[in-house]
């Protein structure tokens, strides 16, 4: 279990799984070859060259509160995919195990609304969709939930039955892509990838941090920024935003946490030759 520091705030990473698969959907770009002709790379693919894909959650404590940031594929829900459909994974066992309960949460932040973002929003209960952390608050931007709500799934059902309940207990709030949790932790909006993606901002005692989304979603991306993904609503505007990101905070103190990094996760974006690259 990895777990940082920035300043006051500890971020906490629960893991639901990891996979070399989704590649050739995500980042066709990335063919194995290219990706073992890039050493710092090398903890990010597998001996074959496959990118590495995280899923997980992060768990932040700020200022007395408990903020999970997405929260995975979940299980129990019928998918259009087999590795995901009807899931049955250890999630919340290993949720408990790093020291949280699903009642201490305050907060939760979707960056997007996608199947593998927002899936423990909601567990299966008695045959009902009910919401996970049944004391917190759910934020989501309000220009994600005008795009999705009424879109089309291609994984499923992932607005009817890990969406909507959250609204339908009264535990959803709508917020602007700037929005400020705590004064340690707010909203950037990163759109391209989503319509209302936004990435989440932290800082404290004059350290920063930014979790990432799908902004970017493996660091094969921060050595070639053009490369959008095929998840990609809007793939000109994602790799727009990843330039602007890039070029604002290469060369400083900031960690960059990525949401679908594996391990290392983290680390500071440095400018290398005519590139940028992640030094972990």
């Amino acid at each position: 279990m990895l777990s940082w520091r920035i300043g006051d705030v500890k971020i906490t990473r629960i893991v639901e799984l990891t996979t070399a698969s989704l590649g050739p959907y995500l980042l066709p770009q990335a063919e194995p070859a290219e990706m073992l002709k890039v050493p710092w790379l090398a903890p990010f693919v597998d001996p074959e060259g496959r990118i590495v894909l995280s899923v997980h959650s992060f768990v932040v404590e700020s200022q007395g509160q408990c903020i999970v940031v997405d929260t995975c594929i979940g299980n129990d829900k019928p998918r259009n995919y087999p590795r995901w459909n009807l899931m049955q994974g250890e999630f919340l066992a290993d949720f408990m195990a790093a020291g949280f309960t699903t009642e201490r949460v305050d907060t939760v932040l979707c960056t997007h609304m996608h199947v593998d973002h927002v899936g423990w929003n909601t567990r299966l209960v008695d045959g009902e969709w009910v919401p996970t952390f049944d004391n917190a608050r759910y934020l989501f931007a309000e220009q994600e939930w005008a795009h999705w709500k009424d879109e089309p799934q291609e994984y499923g059902p992932v607005i009817e039955d890990s969406v909507r309940p959250v609204f339908d207990a009264g535990l959803a709030d709508l917020v602007q892509s700037t929005h400020r949790v705590t004064d340690e932790v707010w909203l950037e909006p990163t759109p391209g990838h989503t319509p209302g993606h936004v990435s989440i901002h932290l800082a404290s005692r004059g350290e920063e941090a930014i979790i990432t989304g799908d902004m970017i979603h493996h660091p094969c991306q921060i050595a070639h920024p053009q490369w959008s993904s095929d998840a990609d609503v809007d793939q000109q505007q994602s790799a727009a935003t990843r330039d602007d990101f890039l070029a604002r905070y290469a060369d400083r103190p900031v960690l960059i946490i990525g949401t679908h990094f594996a391990a290392p996760t983290a680390g500071r974006i440095v400018r290398d030759g005519d590139a940028f690259r992640l030094d972990y």
